[in-house]
């Protein structure tokens, strides 16, 4: 699996999540007690900070064709990645498309990709 996002623990399990000052919203997938469907598959509940066990932004990070990248999806044998080496010369090389001002980012073979890491911040 490949994660980048929040993810909350709390009363021993964890959650995606999804904080909002002093809150925190966790996500489902299916029905839990105190979770209110928001839409089919997706359960949602809301809770203060201070009750959560713990609170932490997952980024995965791998390496393709020797360039540092994080891993933002998965589909059908492909990585969606988002290169970080920061230049530019590089990202086009690779063919990665420009995403928005110095973001790079394309589709990789996950066959060629190497050294996938979850980082926990």
């Amino acid at each position: 699996m490949m994660r980048d996002g929040y993810v909350a623990r709390w009363q021993g399990s964890e959650y995606e999540a999804s904080p909002e000052g002093d809150t925190v919203r966790l996500y489902h997938h299916e029905p839990a007690d105190g979770f209110e469907e928001v839409r089919p598959g997706r359960f949602v509940r809301v809770l203060p900070v201070a009750e959560l066990d713990d609170l932490a932004y997952i980024r995965t990070t791998c390496s393709w064709q020797g360039q540092p990248f994080i891993v933002l999806a998965r589909h059908d044998g492909w990585l969606r990645v988002e290169y970080t080496g920061g230049r530019w010369p590089v990202a086009e090389q690779l063919g990665l498309e420009a995403f928005d001002f110095g973001v790079y980012q394309g589709w990789a073979p996950a066959n060629e990709v190497s050294d996938i890491r979850e980082h926990r911040v």
